[in-house]
C-alpha cells in the first residue's frame, strides 16, 4: 500500500541495527541503507526524549547537502530511561548485570526519536513507552548476559529474546519502540509525506 505510494522516492535507511532494517522490511517498504560513523555525544543537561531527539536529528545532519530532491532519510536513536538516567549500550558485563538489577521490579521508559529529513526539510517524531520487571534473580540475569550477550542494546536487553518473555510483565504503549522503531507513528508519517 504505502509502498506504492513510495514509489517515486527513495526511502534511505541510515541505520546499522538489524532490528530497524527487518522492521522496515517487514512493513513491506523498498529501502536501501546508507550508513555514516557518528559520534553519539549529547549534551549532559539533556534528559529523557531531549536525548533521543537530539541524536536522531545528529544522524540525519550527517547527510547535509547529500540529499536528492526524491530521498527521504530515515534516522532513529532509543534510549532506556529509569531513575533519572540514560541507559545506553552496555560496554561490559558489569555494566550489563548493573542495568539489569537496576531495573528489577521496577517499571523504566523507553524512548525513541525518529528524524525524517529530505534536501528541503526534516521533521521528527517520537514515541515512549513504559516496561514493568518483575523481581530478577542474579542467577537469570547472569544466564541471560552470558548466553545473549545483550552489548548492541540500550538498557543491556531485548524485549524480544528470551529475556523478554521471562522478565516483562507489563507494556505500555508501543512494543516495537522498545525494540527501537515506533512502526506505527513511522508508517504513518510516511504516509503523510506523499
Amino acid at each position: 500500500m504505502l509502498k506504492e505510494k513510495l514509489k517515486k522516492y527513495t526511502l534511505i535507511l541510515a541505520s546499522g541495527s538489524p532490528r530497524r532494517q527487518q522492521f522496515f522490511k517487514d512493513l513491506d517498504l523498498d529501502f536501501e541503507i546508507r550508513l555514516k560513523e557518528i559520534e553519539e555525544i549529547y549534551p549532559p543537561e539533556l534528559k529523557a526524549v531531549e536525548i533521543t531527539d537530539y541524536l536522531a536529528r545528529l544522524k540525519a545532519n550527517a547527510f547535509d547537502g547529500e540529499l536528492n530532491p526524491n530521498e527521504i532519510l530515515v534516522t532513529s536513536d532509543t534510549i532506556v530511561w529509569h531513575q533519572n538516567r540514560a541507559l545506553g549500550k552496555p560496554k561490559d558485563a558489569t555494566e550489563a548485570f548493573e542495568m539489569i538489577k537496576s531495573m528489577s521490579n521496577t517499571t523504566h521508559e523507553v524512548f525513541t526519536s525518529v528524524c525524517f529529513k529530505t534536501n528541503s526539510a526534516s521533521t521528527l517524531i517520537n514515541d515512549v513507552t513504559k516496561v514493568t520487571f518483575k523481581d530478577l534473580s542474579d542467577e537469570a540475569i547472569l544466564f541471560y548476559i552470558e548466553n545473549y550477550k545483550p552489548y548492541d542494546k540500550a538498557g543491556a536487553y531485548g524485549i524480544q529474546e528470551w529475556f523478554g518473555f521471562m522478565a516483562v510483565t507489563k507494556v505500555e504503549g508501543s512494543y516495537t519502540n522498545v525494540m527501537g522503531l515506533p512502526t506505527a507513528k513511522v508508517y504513518e508519517y510516511l504516509s503523510t509525506l506523499v
